[in-house]
C-alpha cells in the first residue's frame, strides 16, 4: 500500500506555495481520494454529485453546496457512493497563511484548533448553513485566482482563506462552542507548548510520561501539569494518549501490521492497553476500525 503522508510540495514555475487549489471529479463509485494525511489544512466544497469523506474514523456526507474542514494532520479519505458524477473543490494550505507576515500571540490563538488535531469541532458546514454567507463566494475565489494566476493572486488567495476561517471562528463563537482559545495565552506559553508539541510528536513511540516530560522541560510535575491543562485543555496524558491513538489510525489502515506491532510502534508496553485506549478514543476496536475505515478491502 503506498505510503499515508501526503508531502506538499506545490511548485510553480520552479516557487515553492503554501497552498493549492484544484477541482476532484469522478465517475461510478469508488475511492476519490486514499486515506492520508498531511500538515496542511484543506477545505473540501461540493459543486456537483455527492460523496463520502471518512475524517479520523468518523464518516460524513458530502453533498452539493456543503464544505468541508479537515484539520491539520487529520486521518481522512473520500468515497464515492453512487454512479453519479460528483464534482469539488479542493483548497490546501499551510496553517501559516492564517498568519500576517509576523506571527502574533493572538494570532496564534485563533488558528490553534486547526492545528492541534482537534477532530471534536464541526467537520460539515451544510449548503443551508453556508449559502447565505460570502463562503461560496470565497471559495471559488480562491479557485478563480489559483488558476489565472492573475498579478498578486498569492494575496488574493491568502486573503480569501482567511475570510473563510474568520466566518468560521465567528459561527462557532455565535453556537457558543469552546474553541480551546486561551484569551490569557502569551509568548513565553506558547513557546513553552510548541516545544513540547515537537518533543511530543518526535517521542510518542517512547516510554514517555507526565513525570519524564515535566522533567525534561525543567519543571515540577504538579506545576507541569497544571500549566498543560489550563493551555490546551486537557491533560497531558490524554494528550499523549490522543496523539498514539491518531498514529495508530494510520497505522491500521495503511500498513500489515498486527495489533500487538502496532501497540509497541507507538509506545504502549501491552496490546490490551492499546486496545482498551483505541476503543475509549473510538468506541470500537482496532480491528473494526480496520474492517470499517479501510476503503481499499470494500
Amino acid at each position: 500500500m503506498e505510503t499515508f503522508y501526503e508531502e506538499q510540495t506545490y511548485l510553480n514555475e520552479g516557487v515553492l506555495y503554501p497552498f493549492e487549489c484544484h477541482v476532484q471529479n469522478g465517475l461510478g463509485k469508488g475511492i476519490l481520494a486514499n486515506a492520508h494525511y498531511h500538515y496542511y489544512i484543506e477545505l473540501l466544497y461540493c459543486i456537483s454529485g455527492k460523496a463520502q469523506v471518512f475524517i479520523a474514523g468518523k464518516s460524513y456526507n458530502f453533498y452539493v453546496g456543503d464544505m468541508i474542514l479537515i484539520n491539520s494532520r487529520e486521518v481522512h479519505s473520500v468515497y464515492k457512493t453512487s454512479e453519479d458524477a460528483v464534482e469539488y473543490i479542493v483548497v490546501k494550505f499551510d496553517p501559516n497563511v492564517l498568519y500576517s507576515t509576523s506571527i502574533t500571540v493572538f494570532e496564534t490563538k485563533y488558528v490553534f484548533p486547526f492545528t492541534l488535531n482537534k477532530s471534536t469541532h464541526q467537520k460539515v458546514f451544510t449548503s443551508d448553513e453556508i449559502k447565505d454567507t460570502y463562503i461560496p463566494q470565497l471559495l471559488h475565489g480562491i479557485f478563480t485566482e489559483y488558476y489565472n494566476k492573475n498579478y498578486g493572486f498569492e494575496l488574493a488567495i491568502r486573503n480569501n482563506i482567511g475570510g473563510v476561517f474568520l466566518l468560521i471562528l465567528r459561527n462557532w463563537y455565535d453556537k457558543g462552542l469552546d474553541l480551546n482559545i486561551n484569551t490569557n495565552i502569551n509568548e513565553n506559553t506558547l513557546k513553552k507548548l510548541q516545544a513540547i508539541f515537537d518533543y511530543v510528536d518526535k517521542n510518542y513511540m517512547s516510554d514517555i510520561s507526565t513525570e519524564s516530560v515535566a522533567s525534561k522541560f525543567n519543571m515540577s510535575y504538579s506545576y507541569f501539569s497544571r500549566f498543560f491543562k489550563a493551555s490546551v485543555g486537557k491533560a497531558f496524558s490524554k494528550y499523549l494518549n490522543y496523539v498514539r491513538i491518531t498514529e495508530a489510525e494510520k497505522l491500521l489502515l495503511c500498513t500489515n501490521l498486527n495489533i500487538t506491532e502496532i501497540a509497541m510502534e507507538i509506545g504502549y508496553t501491552t496490546s490490551s492497553y492499546f486496545i482498551q485506549q483505541f476503543k475509549h478514543y473510538k468506541n470500537l476496536s482496532p480491528k473494526q476500525f480496520k474492517i470499517k475505515f479501510n476503503l481499499d478491502e470494500k
